[in-house]
């Protein structure tokens, strides 16, 4: 080849040089640009800003801990403390939410293994024969055989941080996923605490019943005798069994409560009907008095587990934001191929049989149909979603322990009232008893004296459940002990930027 040969296409490609290089920068302009306009609109909300110094007012603030994450055991019942180990040991519920965080936590990986390089080999041996209607020997008429031996590599490098910014996303929501595993057993050791506790109040129903029965056929013992001595008529005999009748519709009711109860327990358990047979009679005690950290509302934040969760979502929506606007820019792909090949096996490692292909590729949108712009938006709308998803949680937390305290309160004030008011009846129904085996009252008077004991001894196993409910629901509304992992770095406020 002559000189002026060789140096024809030097001149040729340093020519082209600077237009490749102002028709990249010109694309690379262009590609930036077409993001501009699109973020998101909300913003995280601080939970400072969230007042709650007039709905506590009088609340006991102490410096005390949140719940232990055993807070169960403050009941003292060492069979609710069995059975919540059970639940959380067997329960298919929190095998599934497991399974969904294993499957999130792969995603991940997947993500992950994404940004690496990647290198396969592959081995091949073909072969081929043309008829010789075809082809005339030497070509036709002979099987030919190729061995193949090749290493292929590839490599796409982050320069933009794309791929990290999708990797942390994927991140970010198998997080969440594990958290909210995390908050799928608070809710589990929740609902049997409170199922539980429901037991306990169907057998104080029970009881109550076989009291008021006891009553009603004592009473009608002493019509019948009143009757008998021509004292009294028919009418005081028949209001009594009417009173027996109700006191026994009463008992049956409450039994069927607590088989029902009972084989919900079970299914809790994850077990069959059978187990919830083996669940004897409940023995709680009376729940602490209401008392919350004064470190409410900020620190509610790292204790909730569904708050936790919407804070790691809303991180990942900002990575997949990040992500989306690093599509807007120019990419680079490195490749390369390298083996041997030859007809024969003797052959396929002589440096004739080398064979190698490769170098970087370099790719820009230019016009995609506002492909790119339609994923930015719908990025932007997932991180506004998420962001919104989080403020009603931390609404959502700091009302659930609101009510829990300010029902706490109440249910102590009414079970106080209503104690004293079952006394009251108590005594008036003793006055009354003796007045009537003294002659000097009517079984009418007796009766109207019962009738009270009855509603206020079901009142006050209904508010002490009522109020047992409400200790569960403070302890879960204040993390139920849980410490989740809140993601290290602050909450991004993409709210009113715009990408160059």
């Amino acid at each position: 080849m002559s000189p002026s040969t060789t140096r024809a296409p030097r001149r040729a490609r340093a020519a082209a040089l600077p237009i490749l290089a102002a028709l990249a920068s010109a694309l690379l302009l262009a590609g930036c640009a077409s993001s501009r306009g699109l973020a998101p609109q909300l913003a995280p909300t601080d939970a400072d800003t969230l007042a709650t110094g007039r709905s506590l007012a009088g609340v006991s603030l102490s410096a005390a801990d949140f719940p232990q994450a055993d807070w169960w055991t403050a009941f003292a019942d060492p069979q609710l403390d069995a059975l919540i180990d059970e639940a959380l040991r067997d329960s298919p519920t929190l095998a599934a939410v497991d399974a969904r965080a294993r499957s999130a936590r792969a995603l991940a990986g997947l993500a992950d293994a994404q940004r690496s390089p990647t290198l396969g080999a592959s081995a091949r041996v073909s072969g081929v024969q043309l008829p010789e209607t075809i082809a005339p020997e030497p070509l036709g008429g002979a099987f030919k055989a190729s061995n193949v031996l090749m290493l292929n590599f590839a490599w796409a490098p982050d320069l933009w941080g794309g791929q990290r910014a999708t990797f942390e996303a994927a991140s970010g929501q198998a997080r969440a996923s594990e958290v909210d595993a995390q908050a799928a057993r608070l809710t589990l050791s929740a609902n049997v605490a409170r199922t539980y506790i429901a037991l306990a109040q169907a057998f104080e129903t029970r009881d109550v019943a076989a009291r008021e029965q006891a009553r009603a056929s004592h009473l009608r013992d002493l019509a019948a005798q009143r009757v008998d001595a021509g004292l009294d008529n028919q009418l005081q005999l028949r209001n009594a069994d009417t009173s027996i009748g109700i006191a026994r519709q009463q008992a049956h009711a409450a039994q069927q409560q607590i088989d029902a109860l009972r084989n919900a327990l079970a299914a809790l358990l994850g077990k069959g009907p059978d187990r919830g047979l083996d669940i004897a009679r409940p023995q709680l005690l009376q729940a602490a008095a209401p008392d919350v950290p004064a470190v409410l509302p900020s620190e509610l934040l790292g204790h909730r587990a569904d708050v936790v969760a919407a804070r790691w979502r809303v991180e990942a929506a900002a990575r997949g934001v990040d992500a989306a606007q690093a599509a807007f820019k120019p990419s680079v792909n490195l490749s390369a191929l390298v083996g041997v090949a030859a007809g024969n096996l003797s052959d396929l490692f002589g440096s004739d049989a080398v064979l190698g292909l490769g170098g970087p590729a370099i790719s820009l949108p230019i016009f995609d149909g506002g492909r790119l712009r339609a994923g930015l938006s719908q990025r932007d709308a997932e991180y506004d979603l998420a962001v919104a998803s989080y403020n009603q949680t931390l609404v959502t937390g700091l009302r659930e322990v609101t009510d829990a305290l300010q029902s706490a309160r109440a249910f102590d004030a009414q079970i106080a009232t209503v104690t004293d008011a079952a006394e009251a009846a108590r005594q008036a129904f003793a006055l009354a008893d003796t007045r009537y085996r003294a002659g000097l009252g009517n079984q009418l008077d007796l009766l109207a004296a019962q009738r009270p004991l009855f509603q206020f001894e079901q009142q006050l196993a209904a508010l002490r459940a009522q109020r047992l409910g409400a200790a569960v629901d403070l302890d879960r509304a204040l993390g139920g002990g849980l410490v989740p992992t809140a993601p290290t770095s602050s909450m991004h406020d993409l709210a009113g930027t715009t990408t160059p």
